[in-house]
């Protein structure tokens, strides 16, 4: 296996302490719920893979053909990844205090790197699983 050809997701998945230690440090608390079996499955799967089928499956590319077809990314940073990013976060606004939602930006910025890296769904679907699961397992 070519480990180096992975790095980057490496480098995701170490990202996420960084992303929920900067929750916590911000006084983000998540919202108080029953945390029940059906409840986990809805945060570490079904959750992640609506909002990734919608946000990196569709809206993202739809983003590039439409606006940006022509442009070569150099990074992760791609202004398709920033607009639905922008996008996903501002959503979380209605289910999330603000700056909760505001947070969300930086993982969503990971999960569109990751569908832009292996265009596969199943990466930022599993990463976003990891990411909820994760923070919710320190801090729920």
């Amino acid at each position: 296996m070519n480990w180096r050809a992975h790095t980057g997701l490496a480098i995701a998945m170490l990202a996420a302490p960084v992303s929920w230690s900067l929750m916590w440090a911000v006084g983000v608390r998540p919202l108080k719920q029953p945390q029940t079996l059906w409840w986990w499955l809805q945060m570490t799967a079904l959750l992640p893979l609506l909002e990734e089928w919608v946000f990196r499956g569709h809206l993202q590319p739809m983003i590039k053909q439409r606006y940006f077809a022509g442009y070569r990314a150099r990074h992760f940073l791609t202004p398709e990844n920033m607009i639905t990013s922008a996008i996903f976060a501002a959503l979380h606004v209605f289910s999330h205090p603000p700056l909760w939602a505001a947070l969300v930006f930086l993982p969503s910025l990971v999960f569109g790197w990751a569908m832009s890296r292996y265009q596969h769904l199943l990466v930022p679907v599993l990463l976003h699983g990891y990411y909820n699961a994760g923070y919710f397992f320190l801090f729920g």
